[in-house]
């Protein structure tokens, strides 16, 4: 294979990666729990950008149901930034197919 070929394929990928960086920074999503009482931001780079808590959720007597609450708030949000993800960086390699473990998916 071409030396120069190889190279310009190369900058090409690393201009694609860039572009879906900065597309990643653009999703947002925010995951829910307990009927949204809990509510966790999340970006495209696996950033928590807010929590918000309802005083209700919040009895110092069952400290456990708030932490659960809050994980399912986070997982919630993962599970739907991997899917926005997913979909993004679908719709820019034409659909071909995420290999698995690609960006911790």
């Amino acid at each position: 294979m071409n030396p120069f070929e190889m190279l310009k394929n190369l900058q090409s990928l690393q201009s694609g990666m860039q572009e879906m960086q900065g597309k990643l920074a653009e999703i947002n999503v925010t995951g829910t729990a307990g009927g949204e009482m809990v509510r966790v931001s999340m970006n495209g780079q696996m950033m928590v950008t807010g929590v918000h808590i309802e005083p209700e959720a919040v009895d110092p007597e069952d400290v456990g149901m708030l932490e659960d609450l809050v994980r399912a708030a986070l997982s919630d949000a993962m599970a739907k930034i991997k899917e926005a993800i997913q979909q993004e960086v679908s719709s820019m390699t034409g659909g071909m197919p995420i290999p698995p473990g690609f960006m911790g998916m």
